[in-house]
């Protein structure tokens, strides 16, 4: 067949196609001419269906096969060059069909038809693109978008106080840009931390917490005022990030230095240049006794034991004397006996007039050291929400559980193993926050 001829034939396809998926778009509530630009036109494809991952794999694909396609067009047939784009072309088209398989399978539920319809849209895409398109009893089905955004919590209104004591937070939002779609990370979070709390930072996998964390230190800014005792850490970030220490849950320490070559590695870095040589030998000194490092100050960190090599981790962190002192699972790898030590020797430090904040898989062993909890979880539309704030003694009535373990199953959803019922809790809270009872 002539080249232009199969040219021809194959824009006449994906024009048909693309008018047909205009009025498949309108229907779901879309913008139809989304469907005009190549790839885009594949992942609003998979947000119609309500399979957003695969629409995202698919425009990917989308791109390498039209680019194979084009490439066997123009290559000599039999020569290397077609032997190559054609085994490349069908490397791409098994993935790619499965991926349209899936989501078909998506537009079959969000119409409301059998999924035997699978079959046609494989074979002839475009043929039901304008069946669905312009057929006016291909209609999307009962309770369609069915995890639309309205079915998240609202907006609580609450804002926390700027000028309170303590650290105040208000985070609208977190945005990020994934592939082709802009991703709401956390939304609608507001309270205040008084000074000398120490408090748990609860919620699952993939909830949120680092991504609030990263927010509130202005690590990654977010749509959000953030003071910490009258200053505001987005706008003084320069200064403040050297009054907010934050602890990794992997350490960063080098095994060949001594304990002590560490410490004053780490207080050259986070104290003021100008600060006095023995000012600085008082402070290492200082934290070296606070996490009861003194014995082992002039080992090598190699010959550290676990917990030891943890204290260190943090105290290179607290050498700064911050206000905010946040960790990420300190007591990972460590047993009860060594871990329940160490989160005394934090509760000491928030005793001392900081604010401690810690994350922790394992918070029932602790949970009597805490002043606080914050639960955080994801709403119907997969965004970090605040689900609870306020005494650990408050969290197990409010929840209705015996555990802090229980009450993050609660709100875990159900493909997570939990209960699903995170936006029952946030709707909850953000009612008894509004009327002042927490």
């Amino acid at each position: 067949m002539n080249k232009y001829l199969e040219l021809a034939l194959l824009f006449a396809f994906v024009l048909a196609e693309t008018v047909g998926m205009w009025r498949i778009f309108s229907k779901c509530g879309r913008k139809g001419w989304l469907a005009a630009i190549p790839m885009l036109r594949r992942y609003q494809m998979g947000l119609c269906a309500g399979r957003d991952a695969e629409g995202r794999q698919l425009a990917l694909l989308e791109s390498g096969v039209a680019v194979g396609i084009f490439s066997c067009i123009f290559f000599k047939t039999g020569s290397v060059s077609y032997m190559v784009a054609a085994f490349l072309l069908l490397l791409l088209i098994i993935p790619y069909t499965i991926f349209s398989i899936r989501v078909y399978f998506g537009l079959c539920d969000a119409f409301g038809r059998n999924r035997f319809w699978v079959v046609p849209w494989v074979l002839c895409d475009w043929l039901c693109a304008l069946i669905w398109g312009f057929g006016s009893d291909f209609k999307t089905a009962e309770g369609y978008p069915f995890d639309d955004e309205d079915a998240a919590p609202e907006v609580s209104g609450i804002e926390a106080d700027l000028t309170a004591p303590g650290l105040s937070i208000n985070i609208t939002r977190r945005t990020a840009m994934s592939l082709f779609k802009r991703k709401v990370l956390l939304r609608d979070i507001h309270l205040i931390i008084p000074m000398g709390h120490m408090v748990l930072l609860l919620g699952g996998s993939g909830s949120g917490k680092t991504t609030f964390l990263n927010a509130v230190t202005g690590y990654e800014k977010a749509n959000a005022v953030i003071t910490l005792g009258d200053s505001n850490v987005y706008k003084e970030y320069n200064s403040m990030k050297y009054d907010i220490g934050f602890v990794p849950q992997q350490d960063l320490v080098r095994g060949s230095d001594t304990v002590y070559r560490t410490l004053s590695d780490a207080a050259s870095l986070r104290l003021p240049a100008d600060m006095k040589s023995d000012k600085r030998r008082e402070r290492i000194n200082e934290v070296l006794d606070t996490f009861g490092l003194t014995p082992v100050k002039s080992s090598l960190v190699d010959k550290l034991s676990g917990g030891q090599r943890k204290r260190l981790s943090i105290a290179m962190e607290y050498i700064s004397d911050p206000t905010l002192f946040i960790l990420d699972e300190p007591d990972s790898g460590l047993d009860g006996v060594m871990a329940r030590a160490l989160f005394e020797k934090l509760r000491v430090i928030a005793n001392s007039g900081k604010i401690v904040i810690v994350i922790t898989h394992t918070p029932d062993r602790v949970a009597d050291l805490f002043d606080d909890v914050v639960v955080i979880a994801k709403d119907a539309k997969r965004t970090g929400r605040l689900a609870y704030y306020g005494s650990v003694y408050d969290a197990r009535i409010f929840f209705g559980k015996k555990s802090m373990e229980e009450i993050l199953m609660s709100v875990n959803r159900r493909e997570e193993g939990g209960e699903g019922r995170a936006d029952e809790f946030v709707r909850k809270y953000s009612a008894l926050a509004a009327g002042g009872e927490v």
